[in-house]
């Protein structure tokens, strides 16, 4: 599932334009998530539910940081696999001659040389040194595909060729490779539903990258600033606290479906969506009812149940103006 991304500006040199890891349409999927999850425990306390919602978010960020050393440790490892070769004891023409092009790669030496990259791993203890498996099997898918191919046999390859190879490679191998799925999920359950998310990211911090990106190049954010972080505290905090009211309004809104007939998560993404319409009053309705339609376009069984939401949504909201419990106020910056 992709999330869509919003642009920030920031001091970065050279440069003011980029976005930011953690941003709203993030934090309103994790959030249904959270709620979902709590079908087993319908009225979790609020501080409790803040706590996993941060946990849910960091991992996240954490994953964006993994996958960009993924592609250092590859490098790596096919640096050794070169070295291996030019010490056997009768090495083959092809690798006393081995071509370089990919150990070469610039956008790699960039990641390597990055500060904050290094520091977020230090202070995180992140490495896949003990993942040698995951690194040789996506290794060896890189040197199958045609993207590597192409790539190596290239007459000249420039700084965005450079990009351009690991950008392929992270969108068509990384996110369509099963045995990858399957090494996040035993790493960590919170990386269950992230990884087609954090490879979004990963593709536009790659076309952040330039040829003057020094070891002081800035990676992703994780909050665009405290107002995303508010909202994402609020958000829960609401959900919680109101959620039997909310779900009272739901099934008297939905009067052909009993409240036992919609599906668990079309009741999440209902019940976040009307905490936000309920107490935001700088997000218009229209652009919060869009946000989770798009959540339960992902997450539900298509046009049926994103027409079903909308529905509901769409009459909560007029009923709530009606009894005057709905007010929005003028937007004049935009941070939805």
């Amino acid at each position: 599932m992709g999330i869509g991304v919003r642009k920030k500006e920031y001091l970065c040199g050279r440069k003011l334009t980029i976005i930011t890891m953690i941003n709203r349409a993030l934090i309103r999927t994790k959030t249904v998530q959270l709620v979902f999850s709590w079908q087993n425990n319908p009225q979790p306390d609020t501080a409790l539910a803040i706590k996993q919602l941060n946990l849910s978010l960091n991992k996240t960020y954490e994953l964006y940081h993994w996958m960009l050393l993924l592609s250092v440790e590859i490098t790596k490892y096919a640096i050794k696999r070169i070295e291996f070769g030019l010490n056997k004891l009768r090495p083959t023409e092809e690798e006393l001659n081995p071509n370089k092009r990919f150990i070469n790669n610039k956008f790699y030496k960039q990641l390597l040389a990055n500060k904050q990259l290094a520091e977020y791993a230090r202070q995180n203890g992140l490495g896949w040194d003990d993942d040698n498996e995951i690194i040789k099997t996506m290794y060896d898918a890189i040197l199958e595909s045609d993207i590597y191919k192409e790539y190596m046999t290239a007459t000249k390859a420039s700084y965005e060729d450079d990009k351009m190879v690991w950008r392929k490679i992270y969108r068509k191998i990384f996110a369509e490779s099963e045995a990858l799925q399957s090494q996040l999920e035993d790493m960590d359950i919170y990386w269950n539903d992230d990884l087609d998310t954090v490879l979004s990211f990963i593709e536009k911090t790659i076309k952040h990258f330039t040829p003057e990106s020094d070891e002081n190049e800035e990676l992703l954010p994780m909050f665009r600033d405290e107002t995303d972080r508010d909202f994402a505290i609020e958000l829960v905090t609401k959900t919680v606290e109101n959620k039997a009211e909310y779900e009272k309004l739901i099934a008297d809104t939905a009067k052909n479906w009993e409240i036992e007939r919609i599906a668990s998560m079309e009741m999440a993404i209902l019940t976040v969506g009307i905490a936000e319409i309920a107490n935001f009053p700088a997000i218009p309705v229209s652009v919060s009812i869009n946000e989770y339609l798009e959540i339960a376009k992902s997450y539900s069984n298509g046009d049926k149940s994103k027409t079903f939401v909308n529905g509901v949504l769409d009459a909560v909201a007029n009923k709530l103006k009606k009894e005057g419990k709905l007010i929005k106020v003028a937007v004049i910056k935009n941070n939805n």
